[in-house]
């Protein structure tokens, strides 16, 4: 005979305990972030319960390079950063008078990870005439040893106005990103060799037979991406493209190569649409994230009512790095607005 199990709560009933914790773990953040002055900024790759909190109580979700603007313009005194810890750094970086809180401060990057800064710092040392390009994947300290800080989403664009300038380029720290960067704009650059630990799963071979399987997807794919994968793309972009590209082409199938947080979004804005993701298993793959980065993972409801009901997950910058770092970070977001409005006019000519 089945067992009757009493659930208490008046708005539990028909429910599972599961499902009312997490209703009532939401809504007690949405009341720390009023009474905290606070405002939840979270990246793509999040979870999806974090990207709809976000939404929901007035912050954002969207790629390192807007989750930075919208940090700095917004009138909060506390941000809370739902990605991993040099998107919690930026926002420091930019907003030195604010709290910036994380919810996991050991939610790391393996790109930032393998760029320790003594040894970018030789690196630069041993290069001394060119310009320093480093991504917003890197720490504090790196980003103060360089001349410019870019996203994936302007990384091209910027090359190609270096190149114009007759500058030569150290890129870091992801080789794929910087392979691809070089290959498309054909400026001189060298290149730390690190990697992304999820899209360099990613393997030609097993995306070439998922495409025979579904010959009418298109293949989207970051540039973080092995340049094999790349050459199979039908479109190559940052998230906040590949979003877009979901949206706008009429395709109604699309194969998927980035991390899978960003399903959430892509489905949003493409309802009806079906996505897949790229394989990253096949010959060579060991699946260290299964195109999910584990760090990412680490931001959870849990975390993120524990460090705003306790004020715990700061990030805290040394001042003289912060100054350093500053003014590339400056250039990045001056460099984007700058394409942008470039971009507004020709659309009105």
């Amino acid at each position: 005979m089945k067992k009757n199990v009493a659930v208490t709560g008046p708005l539990s009933v028909g429910r599972p305990a599961s499902e009312w914790d997490r209703a009532q773990r939401i809504r007690r953040i949405k009341k720390l972030l009023k009474e905290e002055d606070a405002v939840l900024v979270a990246h793509y790759y999040t979870d999806a319960d974090l990207q709809a909190l976000a939404e929901e109580t007035g912050g954002y979700v969207s790629d390192s390079l807007d989750m930075a603007r919208f940090g700095h313009e917004h009138p909060a005194q506390t941000l809370v950063v739902a990605g991993v810890r040099f998107m919690g750094e930026t926002a420091k970086i930019l907003n030195p008078e604010k709290r910036v809180l994380m919810p996991n401060l050991e939610a790391t990057c393996s790109l930032d990870e393998s760029c320790p800064v003594t040894e970018f710092s030789a690196f630069c040392d041993a290069h001394p005439d060119r310009t320093v390009v480093v991504y917003a994947n890197t720490s504090a300290a790196v980003k103060a040893r360089a001349d410019w800080v870019v996203t994936s989403s302007i990384a091209l664009r910027l090359a190609h106005y270096l190149k114009r300038r007759g500058e030569k380029i150290l890129w870091a720290p992801d080789r794929h990103l910087g392979d691809y960067v070089r290959r498309e704009s054909g400026a001189d650059m060298v290149l730390w060799q690190g990697s992304c630990i999820v899209h360099d799963e990613f393997r030609a071979q097993a995306l070439l037979e998922l495409k025979k399987r579904y010959p009418d997807a298109d293949v989207l794919v970051h540039p973080e991406s092995p340049a094999a994968v790349v050459e199979l793309a039908d479109m190559v972009g940052s998230t906040s493209a590949m979003i877009e590209a979901a949206r706008t082409r009429a395709t109604q199938r699309f194969i998927v190569a980035t991390d899978n947080g960003i399903l959430y979004k892509m489905r949003q804005a493409a309802p009806g649409k079906e996505f897949l993701e790229a394989p990253t298993g096949g010959h060579g793959a060991t699946c260290k994230s299964c195109a999910h980065c584990p760090w990412m993972a680490m931001n959870s409801l849990a975390s993120l009512e524990e460090g705003l009901a306790a004020g715990r997950h700061e990030i805290h910058i040394e001042e003289g790095i912060r100054k350093r770092a500053l003014e590339p970070v400056l250039r990045m977001l001056d460099f984007a607005a700058a394409e942008r409005t470039a971009v507004m006019g020709l659309g009105n000519a």
